[in-house]
């Protein structure tokens, strides 16, 4: 093995083997210190790309993972599991693994309810129209929640007063 060991730290532990260097390690370390307050997941995502820009593992890129888990985190609170993502035989994983955490964080993330749009008239009006032409009809709120439920963005979804912007542009990417 070229290199082996790992850092610890506030809430971390970073380790390897049969990694070119220790400032594989090190970058895992610098890049999670240096990035405090941000979501947890997206954390570990730059720590795994600053890892591989320092050098990785000697044997070069095959496989890459992530997995986040909080007490009752996990979809409708019913699992710990808050993101739970793997990929193998890959050329590029870290640039794969990258791709499905956006997709899973489409369906499953949470927007903070600060950042949530309020429904006036003018927007109720067209989320009736888009719906309609997907073939939602019914009043606004059954129309609305089936389709979010066909699209998997239930978790996204607390009436219709005020909506999601995630939920809004997938509705407009649709429409």
């Amino acid at each position: 093995m070229d290199w082996a060991g790992g850092r610890t730290g506030p809430c971390y532990a970073a380790q390897g083997n049969i990694l070119v260097s220790q400032a594989t390690v090190d970058a895992i370390v610098d890049s999670f210190e240096s990035s405090a307050g941000r979501p947890l997941a997206e954390r570990l995502l730059d720590c795994l790309d600053a890892a591989q820009a320092a050098g990785g593992d000697r044997r070069g890129q095959q496989s890459s993972a992530l997995i986040v888990v909080e007490l009752d985190g996990g979809y409708a609170g019913l699992s710990d599991e808050v993101v739970d993502l793997r990929v193998d035989e890959h050329r590029r994983p870290l640039e794969e693994l990258r791709r499905i955490y956006a997709m899973h964080q489409a369906i499953f993330g949470k927007t903070p309810r600060e950042q949530w749009l309020d429904v006036d008239d003018e927007l109720a009006r067209e989320l009736k129209q888009r719906l309609g032409k997907l073939g939602y009809d019914g009043s606004l709120a059954d129309a609305f929640f089936t389709w979010a439920g066909a699209e998997n963005l239930e978790e996204r979804v607390d009436g219709v007063d005020r909506i999601d912007p995630v939920v809004l542009e997938e509705l407009r990417r649709q429409t």
